[in-house]
């Protein structure tokens, strides 16, 4: 039988950082090359004149507010997102706890947050989000601490690496990071999320994505890094749809909505395939094409604070790869109802949690 015209193939449907480089890259040696303001000029001009800045967060104070990873503080000329989401909201006020592996990193994180700002209402737990039974151990602490959860920003993530990796309790180590992890965690903290202050689950997503193989989740047929990294993404914007139509289903009261950063100097790379990947080439010779982690960060804080944000929206740069944060397009493969509802049993299965 032939394919819809409209519905890709698998190969069609996967969209590969290599790709949105390309075209990104393209446009700026283009605009480059032309030493003149491109057609459009005067809307971009009026954009920018009205764009969304950390500035424009609203007062924070009495928020209590989870971020996975954030660990990443500057070094060299790179930062974590989640690192820089963090510090901007303890800048408006915010109670921000900031949760990661390396407790050394962790520390030092908060270090330099508290410089930054004094009196900063911070903290660092350590968490490994490949690890289900300490992530459930972990929201087991939250739930019996007696503290308000407001937000939970499941911005934790990586890129594979070369060869196909696994973790202690044999998933494939991507999947388990992005998607398994954030799902158990989210989870194990809903119940507490239902009595917080405005509720709300961020779900950091890409860019790019690319089509779920339902029978594969974990790569054990055919692994590649970077099609493990897309299609995790995907997940990620799978599983925060369907958080958002469960929670209005059931009335959770509880707003679940996806954030991507565009593209930016983070150690995702760094840490993940190497700067001798094809990624870390085009970071090396197309330097001005990725931008601080703080601009980056700004569709976290967009998800995370706005009170435009609403659940079930998906907020990214206005121009793809940087820009002000801004409402986007869900893509198609993201608002695949049955899709969402197969990966929905999988991961109940594989991470043996079920929401309530």
């Amino acid at each position: 039988m032939s394919r819809h015209p409209f519905h890709p193939s698998d190969h069609e449907a996967d969209v590969s950082r290599r790709r949105l480089l390309r075209l990104g890259a393209a446009g700026a040696v283009a605009g480059l090359a032309a030493g003149c303001a491109a057609p459009g000029a005067a809307q971009s001009a009026d954009r920018e004149a009205q764009a969304w800045a950390a500035a424009n967060i609203p007062d924070q104070t009495g928020r209590r507010l989870l971020i996975t990873g954030g660990n990443g503080y500057p070094r060299e000329d790179r930062s974590g997102l989640g690192y820089q989401a963090a510090l901007a909201l303890v800048r408006k006020g915010a109670d921000v706890t900031i949760a990661s592996r390396d407790a050394n990193k962790g520390a030092e994180a908060v270090r330099l947050i508290r410089a930054a700002v004094p009196g900063a209402r911070v903290r660092f737990d350590t968490l490994d989000l490949t690890s289900l039974d300490q992530v459930k151990a972990y929201a087991a602490r939250w739930r019996s601490s007696g503290e308000r959860l407001d937000a939970l920003i499941n911005n934790a993530g990586v890129m594979g690496r070369r060869t196909r990796e696994t973790t202690l309790g044999g998933h494939e180590r991507v999947f388990a990071t992005n998607v398994m992890g954030p799902f158990v965690l989210t989870s194990e903290l809903m119940p507490l999320l239902r009595q917080g202050r405005a509720p709300r689950v961020v779900w950091v997503a890409s860019g790019r994505i690319g089509r779920l193989a339902l029978t594969d989740l974990q790569f054990e047929r055919d692994y590649d890094y970077a099609l493990a990294y897309d299609r995790s993404k995907l997940g990620v914007l799978l599983v925060a749809q369907e958080v958002q139509r469960r929670s209005e289903a059931a009335g959770w009261g509880v707003a679940s909505m996806a954030c991507h950063p565009g593209v930016a100097r983070t150690f995702l790379v760094p840490d993940g395939p190497g700067m001798d990947s094809a990624e870390g080439f085009r970071q090396r010779a197309l330097p001005m094409m990725f931008g601080p982690a703080a601009r980056g960060a700004l569709s976290h804080l967009y998800a995370g604070a706005s009170t435009d944000a609403r659940g079930g929206g998906y907020y990214g740069p206005a121009a793809l790869i940087a820009g002000s944060p801004e409402e986007v397009e869900v893509p198609a493969l993201a608002r695949n109802e049955a899709d969402a509802g197969r990966l929905w049993g999988a991961l109940e299965g594989l991470c043996g949690t079920a929401f309530a």
